[in-house]
C-alpha cells in the first residue's frame, strides 16, 4: 500500500498576497527607521548649534582682553570702575586713598632693556633654590626665598655668595622702577606720590606647570588683595616675560560681575590697580614654561611702610 503524505495546496493567488503584506511590512519599517534617524539627526544638529552658540556667546559676553601681548600701548589704558566700601573699613589718608578706582596698563614705565635687566636679576637669586612646587618668590625686602616646601632668608642663608648673585647695580635699577611705577599709578589716580609708601609683601615670582606642593603653590585662586593684605591700597605688577611666547596660560584675570577682563603679559609691561574688591583677580594656571613678574605694592599707612631694598 502506498502511504500518501497530507500536505497543504497553496493558492497562487494567496503566495502573491502574502508576499505584497510582507514587502509592506519591510518597507514600513524601514520607512519607520529612516524616520527616526533623520529626528536624531535633526535633534544632533540642534544640541550641537545650542552649544556652539553658547559657547560663543560665553567667549564674547564673559572674557574681554583688556590688552594683548601683540599690541604696544603707546599711552596708558586706563578704566575706571567705582570704588567698593572696603577703604571705609580702615584709616582715611587724604591724597591717598582711593576715592577713584580702576585698573591701567602701560608699556611706557619701564624699557624693555630694563625689564630683561630684572629677569636675569630674578633668574640668578631663583636658582640658588625654589619651589618644590609650581610658585617661586624671591623678596629682595625680606630676603624671603623659596626652598622647597618652605622659606629660608636668603641674605642669611647664602651670605658668603650674596655679592656674586646681586650687585649694587641691581638694587638700584629695582629701587628705580619701583618708584617710577609709583609716580605712575599716582598721577592716574590723582595722587599724591609723597604719600604713598612701599608696602610688603613685594617680590619677584616664578611660575610653571609644575604640581602645587603646598597652598604657597596655589597662585590661582582669585582674592582681593586688601582683604587678604590689609595694608594693601594699589597694587602693580611688573611683567619679565612674554604671553604666549615664553609660557602658556598665566593670564591676569579682572573677574568682574559680569565679565571677565584680561591682560596678557609682555616683557616690561606694568599693570597697576586699586586694591579692593573692586579689583577681585586670579592668574590663570601656567600650562606650559615659565611666566617671571614681579608684584609691587604700595600702602597709604605710613605704619605699614618698608625700606628699599639694600645688598648686605
Amino acid at each position: 500500500m502506498t502511504v500518501h503524505r497530507r500536505g497543504i495546496i497553496k493558492n497562487p493567488e494567496s503566495s502573491a498576497i502574502e508576499k505584497k503584506i510582507k514587502r509592506g511590512n519591510a518597507q514600513r519599517q524601514a520607512s519607520s527607521g529612516r524616520g527616526k534617524a533623520t529626528i536624531l539627526l535633526l535633534l544632533l544638529i540642534a544640541v550641537t548649534g545650542l552649544v556652539s552658540w553658547m559657547y560663543f556667546t560665553w567667549t564674547d559676553d564673559f572674557t574681554h582682553t583688556l590688552v594683548s601681548r601683540g599690541e604696544i600701548l603707546t599711552q596708558p589704558r586706563v578704566f575706571m570702575v567705582d570704588c567698593s566700601e572696603d577703604y571705609k573699613k580702615y584709616k582715611h589718608f587724604p591724597g591717598c586713598t582711593p576715592t577713584k578706582c580702576g585698573r591701567a596698563i602701560s608699556d611706557n614705565v619701564v624699557t624693555l632693556e630694563e625689564a630683561q635687566r630684572l629677569r636675569r636679576l630674578a633668574e640668578r637669586g631663583l636658582s640658588l633654590a625654589g619651589s618644590d612646587g609650581g610658585a617661586s618668590i624671591l623678596d629682595l625686602h625680606s630676603g624671603a626665598l623659596s626652598m622647597g616646601k618652605q622659606f629660608v632668608n636668603v641674605y642669611r642663608y647664602f651670605k658668603d655668595e650674596i655679592r656674586d648673585v646681586f650687585t649694587e647695580e641691581d638694587f638700584e635699577l629695582y629701587r628705580d622702577v619701583r618708584g617710577r611705577i609709583q609716580n605712575a599709578i599716582a598721577e592716574t589716580f590723582g595722587l599724591d606720590s609723597t604719600q604713598m609708601y612701599l608696602t610688603k609683601p613685594t617680590f619677584f615670582s616664578r611660575i610653571n606647570s609644575t604640581s602645587a606642593k603646598t597652598t604657597h603653590d596655589e597662585y590661582w585662586h582669585p582674592h582681593i588683595d586688601k582683604e587678604t593684605y590689609g595694608s594693601f591700597d594699589y597694587t602693580s605688577l611688573l611683567y619679565l616675560s612674554d604671553y604666549g611666547v615664553e609660557f602658556g596660560g598665566g593670564r591676569f584675570v579682572f573677574m568682574d560681575p559680569k565679565t571677565n577682563r584680561t591682560v596678557e603679559p609682555l616683557t616690561g609691561r606694568v599693570s597697576f590697580f586699586s586694591s579692593g574688591s573692586e579689583n577681585l583677580h586670579r592668574v590663570e594656571k601656567v600650562e606650559w614654561g615659565t611666566r617671571y613678574a614681579i608684584t609691587v605694592s604700595y600702602t597709604c599707612d605710613p605704619d605699614y611702610a618698608i625700606d628699599n631694598p639694600s645688598l648686605p
